[in-house]
């Protein structure tokens, strides 16, 4: 049962695909695709299945009060993003916790052995679950 705590600036920015015309808005179509993905067991970037009990994503700045979806914890940075997720990091140490972040200097703030993966990875999957429901409701 894994925990995905999300670094969602740094997911946003792996795609450039606007967001930072609309930071808010693409932060809030962003964590909409993410709440799909509890409850379901993703194939992870290492081909082994990690089923995701849980995410919880951290939002800074302009991005910081966009409404939570459904199913998904926000943690709103007051200040910086990464100070924030290495918290929540810390905070989820006990869990079987995967960090989804780019960032190399802010994965040598997680706690040891805490595992990783990239923003790309996620996205994938986020892409994959929505059009997967989309072709569902279709089918309905």
């Amino acid at each position: 049962m894994t925990v995905l705590l999300v670094d969602v600036a740094n997911t946003l920015g792996a795609r450039p695909d606007g967001w930072w015309r609309d930071r808010a808005g693409a932060t809030a179509r962003l964590l909409d695709r993410l709440a799909r993905l509890p409850g379901r067991t993703l194939p992870g970037s290492d081909g082994a299945p990690v089923p995701v009990t849980a995410l919880v994503a951290v939002v800074e700045g302009r991005a910081r009060d966009v409404m939570a979806p459904p199913g998904l914890r926000l943690v709103r940075a007051p200040g910086s993003g990464d100070d924030a997720l290495a918290a929540a990091a810390t905070e989820l140490a006990g869990d079987d916790l995967l960090v989804v972040t780019a960032d190399r200097e802010l994965r040598t703030r997680l706690p040891p052995g805490v595992r990783t993966a990239g923003p790309g990875w996620l996205r994938t999957l986020a892409d994959q679950a929505v059009g997967a429901e989309e072709e569902q409701d279709r089918g309905s």
